[in-house]
């Protein structure tokens, strides 16, 4: 009986730890993924334009796909979801690595993206209903989470290659990686935010006019279109970063790995120094002064020449834009309670557009370059500037 006591309270930290171990290893895939497009560019004879279509195409699909499955969570299975999009992301991952051209490829990447939505944005959801009254807090540790992945990303790379296996074996053992991990959380009960047994539990067509409510609200559509200006100084950047330092900079891949992984690295630090700093600094107040900072780092590092200063820049550009996903993503989630998996709608909703960023950014750097092209990341920091609301003056 002592034992079965024990495990029982054992578990609500065993579910937290196996939804950021799933964090983590998307974040894998992705860090990987990123730090690998010069060498998947040149493996498979890809130009800018075929890199930005793989990476609006499957967002495309997938805003397509998810608002259905973020609506589904909160009115139907969502461990269903969460164990079939996991089974779906190891299947993208493998395809993944054996792909021979630009469409086998762009297959595997469609399929990723929404299995990615249903196996971690959902988790995501199930995290943020485990302890509704800190938001801000435990995406901070979901962040940290996904940084630690996004570091290791390029570091997981760096030892397929030393190893001979290349980035197509590293993509097949994260589908390995991944199957193990569904296999481990097939053990955990991923209920909705609200009780799956309530009789008047609401129904999908319920849901979607509690979500088009929401969305209806300005809060709401400001923290969500925030979230998407803020991602001009995260992912997107992120996609074009080794590729930058590549065709820009002039150094060669491995080097370029290298300024990936200092990005991340960095950044990682960031996102560990951010838990305490919650707890004594508004967060809101933090990302309106880092989002100044970031503005002033961003322009000196693309101005900067010397490779160690362009590096020394990028570091700090990767600590200061820490936060930013975090404190922005638990606004979403405090504004919209008891809606975890609706936020996951409303973002495929609101940012359904957002995923022509990059082919549009590839079509531009294929026209005018690629230096020129990253400027237009300076909106990001510039809309959070204008965006975010000054202290006491709604949420």
């Amino acid at each position: 009986m002592t034992a079965l006591i024990r495990r029982r309270l054992r578990l609500p930290a065993a579910f937290v730890l196996v939804l950021l171990a799933i964090e983590l290893l998307d974040e894998l895939v992705f860090g990987m993924r990123e730090a690998a497009w010069p060498l998947v560019r040149n493996d498979l004879g890809l130009n800018y334009v075929q890199i930005g279509l793989l990476l609006s195409i499957p967002e495309l699909v997938a805003s397509l796909i998810e608002p259905v499955l973020g609506i589904l969570a909160d009115t139907w299975k969502r461990r269903v979801l969460i164990l079939g999009g996991g089974v779906c992301f190891a299947i993208a991952c493998f395809l993944s690595g054996v792909s021979t051209g630009f469409i086998p490829l762009l297959i595997a990447m469609i399929l990723f993206y929404p299995a990615s939505g249903a196996f971690v944005a959902l988790s995501q959801a199930a995290l943020m209903d485990h302890d509704p009254a800190r938001h801000e807090h435990n995406m901070a540790r979901w962040t940290l989470a996904g940084s630690v992945g996004v570091v290791g990303g390029p570091l997981l790379l760096g030892a397929g290659m030393a190893l001979g296996i290349g980035w197509r074996g590293v993509y097949v053992g994260l589908a390995i990686m991944s199957l193990a991990l569904v296999v481990v959380a097939w053990r955990f009960p991923f209920p909705n935010g609200a009780s799956e047994a309530e009789a008047d539990a609401p129904g999908f067509w319920d849901g979607v006019k509690n979500a088009l409510t929401a969305l209806r609200r300005g809060a709401v559509l400001r923290w969500f279109i925030l979230l998407e200006f803020s991602n001009f100084m995260l992912d997107i950047l992120l996609g074009y970063l080794a590729l930058y330092f590549v065709d820009v900079v002039g150094v060669n891949e491995a080097e370029a790995g290298i300024a990936v992984a200092i990005w991340t690295g960095v950044g990682l630090l960031g996102d560990i120094l951010l838990i305490p700093l919650l707890e004594r600094v508004r967060g809101l107040v933090y990302l309106r002064y880092s989002a100044a900072i970031e503005l002033v780092l961003f322009v000196a590092f693309l101005l900067a020449e010397p490779i160690p200063l362009k590096l020394a820049l990028l570091g700090l550009v990767g600590f200061f834009n820490s936060g930013w996903y975090s404190i922005l993503q638990g606004q979403v989630y405090t504004a919209m309670p008891g809606q975890s998996g609706t936020v996951m709608a409303l973002d495929n909703i609101v940012g359904f557009f957002t995923p022509v960023i990059p082919l549009l950014l590839g079509a531009l750097a294929e026209r005018f370059g690629l230096g020129p092209t990253l400027w237009l990341l300076l909106l990001g920091p510039i809309a959070l500037l204008i965006g975010i609301p000054r202290q006491g003056k709604g949420k």
